[in-house]
């Protein structure tokens, strides 16, 4: 089936660039594409699906949409496909709550920042990291920058994303130094505002994830802190509506959506330099800066395990403990896995 685009309207002021893929169940006619026979669950057809149409939601460009394209992975699929961007995780938990989309992957701390506010989603499958060992985020310093250790921060202006991973990376390792959020000035901005305040030296330093981290060391910033355990994870999460889950129907539908992504990113995995050429036409930067970015995206979806929920709850508790929230969060209840125990996407065969 050949690809249509057009344009999707969303919660207002949530979505910084929104797009459509179209896919439903016809004949295809895009031989070329390597997974447009590749079925998220079994062979079976599900006609009963057809009238549903799921949107996902992009976190910054994570190549999913041009993914999709590139693949043919929603090609034969027995629904339709919407896929909106975000510039960051809050907005888009906050457009699952709303049922304005339903998946989407954010990082570890959005799942907090909106179960506090009484969001209506559920964390439903994790993203983890096939290089751990390799930090997603950082906290970075200017060029010249006399700060050299996190007990440098102490007084000074951080530049953080409210509600992000970031901002539980800026927190953690305020925290590893004894330090807290009232002994430096954090500075809210989202991903576009802090860049601009981290290169006119309004701020002494931005926690911020890749490619924008990768960017600024490029061009002379220096990591001050790492974004790696324990002062920080390097799984994402994703969360979907939960209007979509509580329909078993839907929710049977939407597994097989979760599936076929995974597939896809699976995909990207052994096929690099595609990969890169996605990041890089969705984000919008140059080739060399979405190669040197590309661990950051380079993940296998699972189910959420039991030492996720921990890892969460620690975290959860040093927000509100740190004033970051007002309301205790519990994790195992905004859990709900979508994916059977053991499904792990690194281990699905795609072709090449």
């Amino acid at each position: 089936m050949r690809q249509r685009t057009t344009r999707l309207i969303g919660a207002a002021g949530s979505l910084a660039l929104a797009g459509t893929l179209v896919a439903c169940g016809s004949s295809s006619s895009d031989t070329d594409a390597p997974l447009s026979n590749a079925a998220g669950t079994s062979d079976a057809k599900h006609p009963e699906w057809s009238k549903y149409t799921f949107t996902i939601g992009d976190n910054g460009g994570d190549g999913s949409q041009e993914l999709a394209r590139l693949t043919g992975v929603f090609d034969k699929a027995p629904y339709h496909v919407k896929f909106a961007r975000f510039t960051y995780g809050p907005p888009l938990v906050q457009a699952a709550a709303s049922g304005d989309i339903d998946l989407g992957s954010v990082g570890d701390v959005p799942p907090i920042t909106g179960a506090a506010k009484e969001y209506g989603f559920k964390v439903v499958a994790v993203n983890r990291s096939l290089t751990p060992d390799q930090a997603v985020e950082n906290i970075i310093v200017p060029k010249g920058s006399k700060l050299r250790t996190a007990a440098d921060l102490k007084g000074k202006k951080i530049a953080v994303p409210q509600g992000s991973s970031a901002h539980g990376l800026a927190l953690n390792a305020l925290k590893s130094v004894g330090l807290t959020p009232e002994d430096v000035k954090l500075v809210f901005l989202d991903p576009a505002a802090g860049a601009t305040a981290f290169n006119t030296g309004k701020v002494d330093a931005w926690s911020i994830w890749n490619p924008q981290s990768a960017i600024a060391v490029k061009n002379g910033a220096r990591v001050l802190v790492k974004g790696l355990p324990p002062i920080d994870q390097t799984s994402s999460y994703y969360v979907a509506s939960d209007t979509s889950l509580k329909d078993k129907t839907k929710r049977a539908a939407l597994t097989d959506v979760l599936k076929r992504l995974s597939r896809e990113f699976a995909w990207a995995v052994r096929n690099p330099d595609k990969y890169a050429q996605a990041l890089s036409k969705e984000q919008g930067i140059p080739l060399d800066d979405a190669k040197a970015s590309l661990a950051a995206y380079s993940n296998r979806v699972t189910p959420v395990e039991q030492s996720d929920i921990e890892l969460e709850q620690k975290l959860a508790d040093a927000f509100l403990a740190a004033g970051q929230i007002t309301k205790k969060v519990d994790i195992k209840p905004i859990t709900d896995n979508l994916l059977p125990a053991g499904y792990d996407s690194s281990k699905l065969k795609v072709t090449s």
